[in-house]
């Protein structure tokens, strides 16, 4: 009996020595990343399709970290949307969420409204995130359209610019 229990014990430990570099971790992981290129076709795109409905806007893209990576204001919009726009990106990516659901999640009185005290962050529709292969790799911002709504539509053109360049 005790033969078995030791041939027992012995395999378990040969088990978990092998899968142990299943387990490993390094000190470095990947990600990805949208190119200037796509960031700067989108915020085109995006800018475009606000044109074509009359609106002056501005537009920007930033990557998964928030930081702006392209940018484009219309001759006529606001000097406020420029900031407005990247921190609607920001808002998106780092809340994971699209800035039209946000508003609805961060309204007064819920559990969540204090986290629109935050620097940088904007709850008002326009800020869509920008996905590849199911990973965020970044969010478009648009500022200047009548409504959040509206600048939400642009934002959605200059995803759908790029979205033969991004993975499914």
């Amino acid at each position: 009996m005790r033969s078995v229990t030791i041939k027992t014990a012995g395999l378990l430990f040969t088990c978990a020595l092998s899968a142990a570099p299943a387990f490993a971790q390094s000190g470095t992981f990947q990600v990805k990343q949208m190119t200037p290129e796509a960031a700067v076709k989108a915020v085109r795109a995006a800018l475009e399709d606000c044109r074509k409905r009359g609106y002056q806007v501005a537009v920007a893209v930033v990557d998964r970290a928030g930081v702006a990576q392209a940018m484009m204001r219309d001759r006529f919009a606001g000097p406020h949307t420029v900031q407005t726009a990247i921190n609607k990106g920001y808002t998106a990516i780092s809340f994971r969420t699209d800035t039209l659901e946000f508003a609805k999640l961060t309204q007064s009185g819920t559990a969540s409204s204090g986290v629109r005290s935050i620097a940088n962050v904007v709850a008002v529709g326009g800020g869509v995130n920008i996905a590849s292969g199911g990973t965020n790799v970044g969010a478009i911002g648009v500022s200047g359209a009548p409504t959040g709504e509206a600048d939400d539509a642009c934002a959605k053109a200059g995803i759908a610019a790029i979205r033969d360049e991004l993975e499914f």
